[in-house]
């Protein structure tokens, strides 16, 4: 396996990490980040086929697999038992699985709404009340790591999405208070646009082409950037981090497009270049 681009090799020698949605996209690249790092990852996913296929990337460290949907709570429970019975505990939960679908909220139903709210918050939860009765409290250490969405403005056509997004944001404060003294961090990553093939090829065209121009950098975010942000949290540099929310979007959360606008622009490119003349 190649070396990871930003962080020393072992900086998570011999962490054990449980990842949801670990069969593509953001998942998939956190997975074999964490594995690059140390860490002895394992991944879950309703179908076993994309999850060996991002176990494949491993190379010579290796991603475990487990099909688990992550909504039921006897599932969750098993799996949380399993990783817990193979490796002795679990030092960071990466709640990862989520999903969402585009439509106006006339159009939604309320089985729609209830899926997209079970499969964002539901998941999270279940997942981090079973790492943590299971294996953090009693140790008194533990690091979650919830992914969300940005902007953090409302999002037209996908209010069901920014609703259960918005809630996990507060399940992550909340539980990074009351979990404090048991030595858990609990911290969230807020995702803008980021260039993951769910993004390029199951949404509406028009809507991805112009992604790019409504981002201060200017640009989509690469899956690993996301990656690096989660081992970030996973390890000792994050030790005095919790309840925190951290954007990673290119500065759209805090403007759309970029800076200046063209039609305030100079020859230079500078809107305040006449003023300074």
């Amino acid at each position: 396996m190649e070396r990871s681009r930003i962080f020393a090799d072992d900086l998570l020698a011999g962490q054990v990490v449980l990842l949801s949605g670990g069969g593509s996209g953001l998942g998939r690249a956190a997975a074999v980040e964490l594995a690059r790092l140390g860490a002895r990852v394992t991944i879950c996913g309703r179908r076993a086929e994309p999850l060996a296929e991002t176990a494949a990337l491993g190379g010579e460290t290796p991603i475990e697999t487990a099909v688990c949907d992550v909504r039921e709570e006897e599932q969750v429970n098993a799996l949380v038992a399993g990783v817990i019975e193979r490796h002795g505990r679990i030092d960071t939960l990466v709640n990862n699985a989520g999903g969402q679908f585009l439509a106006p909220a006339e159009a939604i139903t309320p089985k729609g709404f209830r899926t997209v709210i079970r499969l964002n918050v539901e998941s999270a939860w279940l997942m981090s009340h079973a790492v943590a009765t299971g294996s953090m409290i009693e140790r008194r250490s533990g690091r979650i790591v919830n992914v969300t969405l940005t902007p953090h403005n409302g999002m037209p056509g996908m209010v069901h999405s920014g609703a259960a997004r918005a809630a996990v944001e507060n399940m992550t404060r909340t539980l990074a208070t009351e979990w404090a003294r048991f030595g858990i961090r609990v911290n969230a990553v807020a995702v803008g646009q980021v260039a993951t093939d769910t993004l390029l090829t199951k949404y509406p065209e028009q809507m991805v082409s112009g992604m790019a121009g409504s981002i201060p950098l200017g640009r989509l975010g690469d899956p690993m950037e996301i990656a690096w942000q989660i081992a970030y949290l996973a390890s000792p540099a994050a030790d005095f981090t919790t309840g925190s929310v951290i954007t990673v979007d290119g500065g759209r959360d805090n403007w759309l497009g970029g800076w200046p606008p063209s039609n305030m622009r100079d020859d230079g490119g500078d809107p305040l270049a006449e003023e300074r003349r």
